[in-house]
């Protein structure tokens, strides 16, 4: 009908090859070879006459062949007409054709089926199917594009769960092998975890679709419900006992295709379509009696009355799965395949340029291989305005649309436009279909932020497992193959999607921690200061005077003064705090403990000077005591001058150590000087300790040897634990656990040293005497 229209169309206008009629001749291949070579011998005989070879009807000069729909029926009509240089053009499938000078006479109606396969891959790729399936037809159309288009899919990241070849079931196959074939394909597309399946063939694989998804209604096998995306050649097409069938299969699906414009006048022509009125269509008849399910008078004297057609049945009260009204795209590229050689006639005859040797005179007299070179160089735009030409190779130049079937509860379906390909620029495709209704088409769900993929073994590469990202690192994005650092200064957030930026922290006078510290230090520093006030006011007293009232004096400056020292650590590290806080209590405690260790071996050497015979008795005396003193002053000193001269403490930022938070600190330099200033104090510990033991024994009534040492091993204790305690810190806590281990031996040397004086001094004045002072216990 389609073909008839154009020609009839052709023949009505003026400015196309005016004053020359077009006819026409239709041969039904039935899909088979030997029917494929009839009617391409009958074509070179003269009509009525198979005698081939031999033509002798002028009348029926042939210009040019029209064969699809399938790349089979093509190849067959090439073997013949190919050798006699007839040009050819498809309007279905474009074959594969070896030998180029048979090459030379095809055309095709479709863009080359490059375009179409990038149309493919970029459709995928939009809709991120990375887990399809792939059904071809076993045969080299499908061959080819298996070996050579498949590839670039898998280096673009798709994945094929199953890659079917199927047999084409005709009417000589065996009920058995087609039966099998059938549920076997059936089944592996309905088991198939994939979505999304892609069509590769030929306008009747629809057919077959059609089967494949009723069998599981037969058979106790999976249902299918998938994405269908179908290539150019494939279009809608059914069997008779297809017809009621439910037609939802295909809704949703995409399709590569050239959707036709709506072509005037075409609808009208298929209204007044009737047998008797188009008596030399000889298939019109057949086609009425299975589409309206009738039968002609005289033809079946079996049929009852009702089943006799009466032709006043109408076309458009068909189903769609039986006949469209409107042009699809193969009767689409039939129409525009006849208006290509109408044109190129047209060309030939108008053509100003004509050589001796080739003169045409006549288009009933041209060869056949004259028309050959004009339809290579036909342009035109068609009656919708759509320009056709072909290219080097023979394809048409155009581009190709994406289309997406839309099918209604009344069993009509529609093809809706939702992209387009354009071969000068491929792929440009702009899709406007619903995304969220497609369905997700993966080996497994999407590896979502806060996870990383990891390839599940035995796999192909696009199944994996979802695994949460590592402590410290975030995937901002969905499927990602690793998890990456947060910046320094921000955390990941609890679900590991993205990153927080840090809190700058440090200890504050303001917090609780920070807070009770200070108020600690304070308190500490009033109590000394009364001590300090005590010994001043009663510092007549035998045990006031005893043991030296400058080493007393000493170091209860001194703890007055770590008291203070310990609100430098507290509050925001500035440069000047930075530099003098830990030296200030290095030369501080160095002060503290000297002292002590002087008091301890002034002890020693009280008791040891009562011998007589002792040389011991020149050693006596504040100098002894002032040297202890001064000298470990000196050495601290030292150690903090080179310190800060050369690697001196800076504010920093600590960014690592803490998950959420920047740590503001003093960045202490040099860690081998802190660790010297340390290790000395240490060495006085040790000493003053060691010669406070020794000496808690001597036989006095106020023993102040024993007192020191116990003072001493709290004081050690509290540096010893310090160490692996600050070590283990992190943050404002190694400050706190610093400033504790000060107060703590500070207050450890007070309470010890000198509470039991103070006792003495306000509540036991009666033992405040020399006497008391002077006498020994035995």
């Amino acid at each position: 009908m389609w073909s008839f229209f154009a020609i009839k169309e052709i023949n009505e206008n003026s400015l196309i090859l005016p004053n020359i009629t077009l006819g026409f001749f239709i041969y039904n291949s039935h899909f088979l070879p030997d029917f494929t070579y009839l009617a391409s011998m009958e074509l070179l005989s003269t009509w009525g006459k198979f005698v081939p070879n031999y033509k002798c009807d002028t009348q029926d000069n042939l210009a040019a062949v029209i064969g699809g729909p399938t790349s089979d029926v093509c190849l067959y009509m090439a073997d013949i007409l190919c050798a006699y240089k007839f040009s050819q053009i498809t309007y279905g499938s474009a074959p594969l054709m070896d030998n180029t000078k048979e090459a030379l006479f095809f055309h095709h109606m479709l863009p080359s089926g490059t375009h179409q396969y990038i149309g493919i891959l970029d459709l995928i790729l939009h809709f991120q199917w990375k887990w399809i399936g792939l059904v071809y037809f076993y045969r080299e159309m499908g061959e080819r594009f298996v070996h050579k288009v498949l590839p670039v899919f898998l280096q673009k990241g798709i994945c094929f769960d199953f890659i079917k070849a199927a047999f084409l079931i005709n009417i000589f196959s065996e009920f058995e092998t087609m039966a099998n074939e059938l549920i076997e394909t059936s089944y592996l597309i309905g088991k198939s975890t994939a979505n999304a399946v892609i069509i590769h063939d030929e306008i009747q694989s629809i057919v077959l679709l059609r089967i494949w998804i009723e069998i599981p209604f037969n058979f106790d096998l999976p249902k299918i419900n998938k994405v269908w995306i179908m290539t150019a050649e494939i279009d809608f097409a059914s069997l008779p006992i297809q017809r009621d069938w439910d037609m939802s299969f295909i809704n949703g699906a995409l399709s590569i295709s050239r959707l036709p414009k709506k072509v005037s006048g075409f609808h009208e022509f298929l209204q007044d379509r009737k047998p008797d009125t188009d008596q030399e269509d000889g298939f019109i008849g057949d086609f009425w009696q299975q589409a309206f399910m009738c039968s002609f008078p005289g033809l079946n004297l079996d049929e009852s009355p009702e089943n006799i057609c009466t032709q006043e049945e109408k076309l458009e009260t068909l189903p769609m799965s039986v006949f469209e009204m409107s042009m699809t795209s193969h009767s689409y590229n039939i129409y525009n395949a006849v208006y290509a050689v109408a044109h190129a006639l047209h060309d030939m005859d108008s053509s100003k340029f004509k050589h001796r040797r080739t003169e045409i005179r006549d288009l009933q007299k041209m060869q056949s291989w004259q028309l050959l070179h004009f339809l290579k160089r036909v342009i035109f735009n068609n009656t919708v305005g759509e320009q056709i030409s072909f290219n080097k190779n023979g394809e048409l130049v155009s581009g190709l649309d994406i289309v997406n079937w839309v099918t209604f509860p009344n069993e009509t379906f529609s093809r809706v436009k939702v992209g387009r390909i354009d071969p000068q620029s491929l792929p440009t495709v702009e899709f406007t279909v619903h995304e969220d209704a497609q369905p997700l088409s993966l080996c497994n769900d999407h590896c979502y932020p806060g996870y990383s993929k990891r390839k599940k073994e035995g796999k192909p590469f696009c199944c994996y497992d979802c695994i949460p990202c590592p402590e410290g690192k975030i995937s901002a994005q969905k499927d990602v193959d690793n998890c990456f650092q947060c910046p320094e200064d921000h955390y990941p957030n609890k679900n590991r999607d993205f990153c927080i930026p840090k809190s700058l922290t440090f200890l504050t006078f303001e917090e609780a921690l920070g807070t009770s510290l200070a108020s600690s230090a304070l308190l500490l520093f009033c109590v000394t200061s009364v001590v300090l006030g005590i010994f001043l006011k009663h510092r007549d007293t035998p045990i006031v005077k005893a043991n030296n009232r400058t080493l007393t004096y000493t170091l209860l400056l001194s703890l007055l003064l770590s008291f203070l020292c310990a609100l430098l650590f507290i509050g925001k590290p500035q440069k000047m705090t930075c530099l003098f806080r830990q030296t200030a209590f290095g030369i501080i405690f160095s002060v503290a403990i000297s002292s002590v260790l002087a008091k301890t071996i002034t002890v020693i050497l009280a008791f040891q000077a009562t011998k007589p015979e002792s040389k011991l008795r020149k050693w006596l005396g504040k100098r002894m005591a002032t040297s202890i003193v001064l000298s470990s002053l000196l050495i601290q000193a030292t150690i903090c001058t080179v310190w800060l001269s050369t690697f001196p403490p800076f504010p920093d930022l600590d960014v690592n150590s803490m998950a959420e938070e920047v740590i503001l600190k003093c960045n202490e330099g040099s860690i081998t000087m802190f660790y010297c200033l340390l290790g000395f104090m240490g060495f006085l510990s040790i000493c003053s300790f060691t010669s406070a033991f020794f000496a808690r024994k001597l036989p006095d009534s106020f023993n102040e040897a024993k007192f020191i040492t116990f003072s001493m091993l709290v004081f050690c204790s509290v540096w010893i634990s310090f160490v692996p305690t600050y070590l283990s810190s992190k943050g404002k806590y190694m400050v706190a656990v610093e400033i504790f281990s000060i107060l703590a031996s500070s207050a450890g040397l007070l309470g010890f040293i000198f509470f039991p004086k103070c006792y003495i001094i306000i509540l036991r004045p009666d033992m405040n005497t020399k006497e008391q002072v002077m006498k020994r216990k035995h």
